[in-house]
């Protein structure tokens, strides 16, 4: 079953956030747009590289009104510990979510069971805290920042004009799409 259109589960847990620990729930997703981004590990090789790139475009993630909230298994000690050591992740202003229960990476169907560790799974949750965008990738492959800063405009875009539709590559300002049967058979 696909978590599209579905509401984010319950959950409570710490995270490190600008030097300090602050306890996140579900209820922290509602009211505004959020992306919830989940990564196998901390010190880990491919993981500081998508962190680090969110991390460069996170201004305009929130002009957008979109707060990022990375999650891995490790503790939020852990992620303080990191943040403290790496070059990359010192440039982390978002929430670094510790979920060392698998509490939230079982709610958001992307645990390794048996390994403990998250799959590289991407979210993009409405303000309402139903989730509108899911993105999953195998291991060895990272994530462009700047894709998925496209596709929170591009569901931002559809959830504030219904009954448009943004077709491949729409970027922000570009013609979109009025589906209807005037259209079927002409694209």
């Amino acid at each position: 079953m696909s978590l599209i259109n579905t509401e984010v589960k319950p959950f409570q847990a710490t995270a490190f956030k600008n030097g300090e620990f602050i306890q996140v729930t579900e209820a922290d997703l509602k009211g505004k747009w959020s992306v919830v981004f989940f990564y196998p590990a901390d010190f880990t090789f491919v993981c500081p590289t998508e962190l680090e790139d969110l991390a460069d475009k996170y201004d305009e993630f929130q002009k957008l009104g979109v707060e990022i909230y990375s999650v891995s298994t490790d503790t939020h000690f852990s992620h303080k510990a990191w943040h403290d050591t790496s070059e990359a992740i010192k440039k982390i202003r978002y929430p670094m979510i510790g979920d060392p229960t698998g509490t939230i990476t079982r709610n958001f169907e992307v645990m390794r069971e048996g390994q403990g560790l998250a799959d590289r799974g991407t979210f993009v949750i409405d303000p309402n805290g139903v989730i509108q965008v899911v993105e999953i990738t195998a291991e060895g492959v990272g994530r462009d920042a700047s894709e998925l800063l496209r596709k929170v405009k591009a569901a931002q875009y559809v959830a504030s004009h219904p009954g448009e539709v943004c077709p491949a590559k729409w970027k922000e300002g570009e013609k979109t799409l009025k589906p209807s049967l005037d259209l079927v058979g002409k694209i």
